[in-house]
């Protein structure tokens, strides 16, 4: 075992367990910032396997711009930021159904592979990547950042309570009285 199948795991170990924190905790913010360490230890996975772009990438989208997005929407929506009675469910359904997921797709993926070996496709760089990614998946890209962008937006709605609301009404009957030397009102 190498020094990089050691480091490989370890933030794998980090990445499970930042993962099950994120879950598991009964506080959001606490929740975002895990998710935070599991996107980081994943993007040092990819550093360890070589793949300096993919990690950058993590960096900056994931960590940098949806983790950010997700802390936003909480302050704006002026949502719970201590402990939530929301978040207090009975957790062996989800256990349940995750383990069973896990089972299924490993049973799946040691059927499919066996013995058999894979064969690796060449190298990639940036500007293949980037031919790819403007070429053919350039309208799942433009539908993510819509998808973000309304997100924004409607967290901004959600937390300006007067956008939405009718404007109070007036009550016709009441008069002012305005004194006309002062310009106050009486």
């Amino acid at each position: 075992m190498t020094g990089a199948d050691v480091l490989l795991l370890a933030l794998g170990a980090v990445a499970v367990g930042a993962g099950v924190l994120v879950v598991t905790t009964k506080h959001l913010v606490r929740a975002g910032l895990y998710l935070v360490v599991c996107l980081g230890a994943l993007a040092g996975d990819f550093l360890v396997l070589s793949a300096e772009l993919v990690a950058w990438v993590q960096v900056l989208i994931y960590v940098g711009a949806v983790v950010v997005l997700l802390l936003f929407a909480v302050m704006l929506t002026r949502a719970p930021i201590g402990v939530s009675d929301d978040l207090d469910r009975p957790g062996w359904p989800a256990a349940l159904i995750g383990g069973g997921a896990g089972l299924g797709l490993t049973v799946l993926l040691v059927d499919a592979y066996r013995w058999s070996t894979v064969t690796l496709p060449a190298a990639g760089t940036a500007e293949r990547l980037g031919e790819q990614i403007f070429q053919s998946w350039v309208l799942p890209f433009e539908v993510l950042s819509v998808l973000l962008l309304s997100a924004l937006v409607g967290a901004v709605v959600l937390s300006r309570p007067d956008i939405g609301r009718p404007a109070p009404q007036r009550d016709d009957t009441a008069v002012d009285l305005i004194d006309s030397e002062s310009g106050r009102r009486r």
